[in-house]
């Protein structure tokens, strides 16, 4: 059960500790140990009106560089997308925000039934039979996905791109530590030589030098984390040559001009969707989805919400699959999930059901020609060179002439958000920029930003590399 915390009187205080049967505070909390009790005062300031309470609070926030005064250029996992103003007003009525877990179907069928049209949307984007009531996060999902794939095959082994969210893989490594599954990366091409365009995608030859019958499951990420788009069927078909799965974690945006996952062979698709209406909201809360082919539904982890009909024949929603430990017993259950992030849901199903089939292809369309504008743009300036000459969605990846630390430092005073840094993730990129362009940024700001970039570059400090 949640709770609600106010303010308490100090009579209130007193009616309760006389309700309890003790005389004071320090008597209540007398289980406590003496040396883990609060002792210092806090020192907190002076109480303040409601007024001086409100202009002190968008002083602080006035600290933050929002996405809302600032242009944006960062990515790397999390988005800055249009977000029509009606998603937030259906999202705020009081029925969903204060929703419960709908255990009982007879007072819960508007919940019950966002989660399923939610559910419904991410099957037909995805191309899969099936999706579940959604995750944590991409990365929890992905973790999911994988110890679906080896309890499926009985397999201890995944290969997973390194291509893959950095984040993504560190969630994996944390959760698979102690669960006899190896973990072994997949190099992306980086041979600067390599002019066939795929430079940035996943390495075929040390794939197939590594695939083998104890592999459980290949995870690949398309767009990847380059903003690269990788060849899934291709991967799939590898996969299939020793019967194991393919995990595909593939942004939802993209799916709107993309060929669905599910049509070229992926078994389990997997990833983040915050994109859909979520705010980037300084990195969470996020939304998880996970969808897949009809022989693993009964091994999804988490709920899946299903139509049936009542005694009456009238159309009704219910909890269909509940296979973790809350509803089941903890050996048989598939997952220690015990959540779903049903107002996110909800937030990318009203997004969804906004834009419709055109307007996701119109917005995955605009990111694809606005980021390749921006990225020609910058190599225009001569002051970035170019990495990968792959075909990539939304991101792409550039080596600016003066770190990227130090770039972005600088684009901060000009009031924009640069590009993510990739040299401590990627050390053999280093001084390498990962830049992000939605459909959000205007042609306006694009210039602006390759204006202002080309200025702290020539006036700049030099990258070590560059």
């Amino acid at each position: 059960m949640k709770s609600s915390y106010i303010p308490m009187t100090t009579q209130q205080q007193e009616a309760m500790l006389s309700t309890v049967g003790v005389k004071s505070l320090d008597e209540l909390f007398l289980a406590i140990p003496e040396e883990l009790r609060l002792k210092d005062d806090l020192n907190l300031p002076t109480p303040l009106s409601e007024h001086e309470l409100k202009k002190h609070m968008n002083t602080l926030a006035q600290q933050n560089f929002d996405a809302g005064w600032n242009s944006c250029f960062l990515g790397a996992g999390i988005y800055d997308h249009i977000i029509p103003s009606a998603v937030k007003h259906i999202i705020s009525r009081q029925e969903f925000y204060t929703a419960y877990t709908p255990y009982q179907p007879e007072i819960s069928q508007g919940v019950l039934q966002s989660i399923f049209e939610f559910q419904t949307m991410i099957a037909e984007l995805t191309g899969m039979d099936a999706a579940n009531a959604s995750l944590y996060d991409g990365a929890t999902a992905l973790y999911e996905a994988v110890l679906l794939a080896s309890r499926y095959n009985g397999r201890k082994e995944v290969l997973i791109a390194r291509s893959v969210n950095p984040e993504y893989r560190k969630v994996l490594y944390s959760g698979l530590r102690y669960s006899g599954i190896a973990i072994k990366e997949i190099d992306f091409n980086k041979d600067e030589n390599n002019s066939n365009g795929e430079n940035g995608t996943i390495n075929f030859e040390f794939l197939k030098s590594n695939i083998n019958k104890n592999t459980a499951a290949i995870v690949v990420q398309s767009p990847n984390f380059f903003g690269i788009v990788e060849d899934i069927k291709a991967v799939s078909q590898k996969a299939q040559e020793v019967d194991a799965l393919l995990i595909a974690v593939c942004d939802p945006i993209s799916l709107g001009v993309f060929e669905s996952p599910g049509a070229l062979g992926a078994d389990i698709v997997v990833g983040e969707a915050q994109p859909l209406g979520n705010p980037m909201n300084y990195g969470g809360p996020l939304l998880g989805y996970f969808a897949v082919k009809s022989p693993f539904i009964r091994r999804m982890p988490g709920r899946i919400v299903g139509e049936t009909t009542d005694s009456e024949g009238r159309r009704g929603f219910v909890l269909t699959l509940q296979a973790r430990e809350q509803h089941i017993r903890r050996e048989k259950a598939t997952s220690n999930v015990c959540t779903n992030q049903a107002l996110c849901a909800l937030a990318a199903t009203t997004y969804l059901s906004l834009m419709g089939k055109e307007g996701l292809k119109e917005v995955a369309s605009q990111c694809i020609s606005k980021a390749h504008y921006t990225y020609n743009s910058l190599l225009k300036t001569l002051n970035v060179s170019r990495i990968f000459d792959a075909p990539f969605f939304r991101e792409f990846v550039v080596k600016p002439k003066i770190k990227p630390d130090i770039l972005n430092e600088e684009l901060l005073t000009e009031n924009i958000i640069g590009g993510y840094d990739l040299t401590s993730e990627y050390p053999e990129l280093e001084g390498c920029w990962l830049v992000a362009v939605t459909e959000k940024r205007s042609k306006k700001e694009i210039d602006n930003f390759v204006n202002k970039v080309a200025r702290i570059c020539q006036g700049g400090i030099i990258n070590d590399e560059g």
